[in-house]
C-alpha cells in the first residue's frame, strides 16, 4: 500500500475499495452497491436527544463524508474525508399522512434506488421520519465502497450509546477511530511476518482448490430483479441451535453455516461442486478483531472460500467439530484480502472470483435506546452472486431470519421456491439431538432424495 497521506488530506483506497471502484467503472449508471438500514424506534422517545445522537455519530464516522478523486492519467483513485461533505440529517414529520409508515418506506426506497456517481455525489444519506407520537424511523444509506453491514451496525450502536448518555443512562463512550489510523495499521500489517504467513497459507489453500469459478466484470447482470425470499424461525429454533452448538462445543453461527453447507451440498447440481466429496462455500469474515477497525465504520469485510469436505461414514457431530476447527484456522489468516489472493493467483484485471454459494451469518444485536423498543430493518445489502443465504439474528440466535437470494438465470423459480421450503425444514430436522450420531452421508442422501422427488413433483404433478 502507498503512503497513507501522500498529498496532504488525500489517502489511497484500500483493496476492497478499489474492487468497488472497478465495479463502478463497469456499471456507472446503476445503483448496484448501495447498502441501507432503518431503525424503528418506538416508546418514550426524546427527539432532541435522538437528533443530537445521530448528528454526533455522523460527524464521528468520518468515512460517511468521503469523496473520491480519479485523474485522467490512469493513476489510482484517492479519497478524502471532507468535513464539508458530512451528511445532513433530514428530519421529517409524517404524522399527517394517511399511512405514515408506507409513505416513509416509499421515500426510503426511492433514495435507495437512485444512481450514485462515486466521482461527484454524496455517498451517504440519513433521515429521521416521525410516523407517530412516539414512533420514529432512522434511515441510514451509504455506498458499499465506504461501509459494510457491520459498519452500519457500529453506527447504530454508537448512536444508541450517545442517546442513552444524553438521557442520563451511561457514559458517552469513545468516538470512532480515524480512517488514517486504520491505513497506517494496514501498512504495518503488509510489512509484517504475519502478512507473509497469511499469504503462504492462502497460496497453499488455493493450490489445492479445484474449479473455483471466475466472473468477468462485464458479465455481471445487475439490470433485472433477482429472486428473493425470507423465513422467520420460531423462538424455539434458537434454543435448539444453542443446545446443539453446546453439545459439539462450537459457536452457533459456525453451526448454522456448516449445516446450511450440508443442505447446499445435497441439493445443488453436481456442476456446482468441485468434486464428489466437497463443496466450496464463500464466507464473509469481518477481519476486525484485534484491529482499530473493530471500532471504525468502513468497508473491511473480507470474503474467503471454505472447502467443505465430506466423509460419508463420519458422524454429524464429528463433522461439525472438524469443520469448525478448520474455520478457526482460516480465521487466523482472514485479514489477508481476497483481492490480493486474486492478484497472486493471476486473475486478469476486470475479473474476480464468483462468490457463490455464499453463506453469511450476522449475529448482531439491535441497538438499545433508553426507554424504547428498537428494531433493525434491512433495505439493501448490495449485489450478490449466484445463490446466497443470509441469516440475521440477535447475538444469542433469537429473532433469526433467513434471507435467500438467487440469480434467476442460474436458479429457476420452482427450484428457488423449493429451497425456501426445504432449507428451514432441513435445519430444524438436523438440529435434533439424535442427529449428531448419524453418518453425514445418510443425512445428505436423504436430503438429496427428497429434493429429487420434489423436482419430479414440480415437473410432473399428479
Amino acid at each position: 500500500m502507498p503512503d497513507t497521506n501522500p498529498t496532504g488530506d488525500w489517502m489511497p483506497l484500500t483493496l476492497p475499495q478499489l474492487d468497488f471502484w472497478e465495479e463502478f467503472t463497469f456499471h456507472p449508471d446503476q445503483p448496484v452497491s448501495t447498502v441501507a438500514h432503518f431503525i424503528e424506534i418506538e416508546g418514550d422517545v426524546d427527539q432532541i436527544a435522538l437528533k443530537g445522537a445521530i448528528d454526533q455519530t455522523i460527524r464521528e464516522a468520518e468515512i460517511l463524508s468521503a469523496r473520491f478523486r480519479a485523474e485522467d492519467t490512469g493513476e489510482a483513485p484517492m479519497q478524502f474525508c471532507d468535513p464539508d461533505l458530512v451528511p445532513e440529517l433530514m428530519v421529517t414529520d409524517l404524522r399527517d399522512k394517511a399511512d405514515p409508515l408506507a409513505f416513509a418506506r416509499d421515500l426510503m426506497e426511492q433514495d435507495l434506488a437512485a444512481r450514485l456517481d462515486l466521482r461527484h455525489d454524496k455517498l451517504s444519506a440519513h433521515a429521521l421520519y416521525r410516523i407517530g407520537d412516539g414512533r420514529y424511523l432512522w434511515y441510514i444509506r451509504a455506498h458499499h465502497i465506504i461501509v459494510d453491514g457491520y459498519g452500519l451496525a457500529l453506527i447504530e450502536r454508537r448512536c444508541s450509546q450517545l442517546y442513552n448518555h444524553y438521557c442520563g443512562a451511561g457514559d458517552a463512550g469513545l468516538p470512532f477511530h480515524s480512517l488514517a489510523s486504520f491505513l497506517d495499521e494496514e501498512n504495518r500489517y503488509q510489512d509484517s511476518p504475519q502478512w507473509q504467513a497469511d499469504r503462504a497459507f492462502w497460496a497453499d489453500y488455493f493450490g489445492k482448490a479445484e474449479g473455483i469459478e471466475v466472473l468477468e466484470r462485464g458479465d455481471e447482470d445487475y439490470g433485472g430483479p433477482g429472486l428473493c425470499g425470507t423465513h422467520s424461525f420460531p423462538p424455539e429454533f434458537a434454543g435448539g441451535l444453542q443446545r446443539t452448538a453446546k453439545a459439539v462445543d462450537i459457536g452457533w453461527p459456525d453451526l448454522l453455516t456448516l449445516v446450511s453447507g450440508l443442505y447446499l451440498y445435497a441439493t445443488l447440481p453436481d456442476t456446482k461442486k468441485q468434486s464428489s466429496d466437497s463443496l466450496t462455500l464463500w464466507l464473509p469474515f469481518m477481519s476486525r478483531w484485534g484491529s482499530v477497525g473493530a471500532h471504525m465504520p468502513a468497508l473491511l469485510v473480507n470474503i474467503l472460500p471454505f472447502r467443505m469436505q465430506l466423509e460419508n461414514s463420519e458422524r454429524l457431530g464429528d463433522f461439525l467439530k472438524r469443520s469448525a476447527a478448520e474455520l478457526k484456522q482460516q480465521r487466523r489468516h482472514s485479514r489477508f484480502r481476497i483481492e490480493q489472493i486474486s492478484q497472486d493467483q493471476g486473475l486478469a484485471e476486470g475479473s474476480r472470483y464468483f462468490f457463490s454459494p455464499l453463506i453469511n451469518v450476522l449475529p448482531f444485536n439491535s441497538p438499545a435506546f433508553n426507554g424504547c423498543r428498537a428494531q433493525r430493518h434491512i433495505l439493501g445489502s448490495g449485489p450478490a452472486d449466484g445463490f446466497n443465504l443470509t441469516f440475521r439474528g440477535e447475538g444469542d440466535g433469537r429473532e433469526l431470519v433467513l434471507c435467500l437470494d438467487g440469480d434467476p438465470n442460474l436458479t429457476g423459480k420452482q427450484e428457488f421456491a423449493r429451497h425456501e421450503q426445504e432449507l428451514p425444514a432441513f435445519l430444524s430436522r438436523i438440529l435434533q439431538p439424535e442427529m449428531l450420531a448419524r453418518p453425514v452421508g445418510s443425512l445428505v442422501g436423504e436430503t438429496a432424495s427428497s429434493a429429487h422427488l420434489e423436482k419430479v413433483a414440480l415437473h410432473f404433478p399428479m
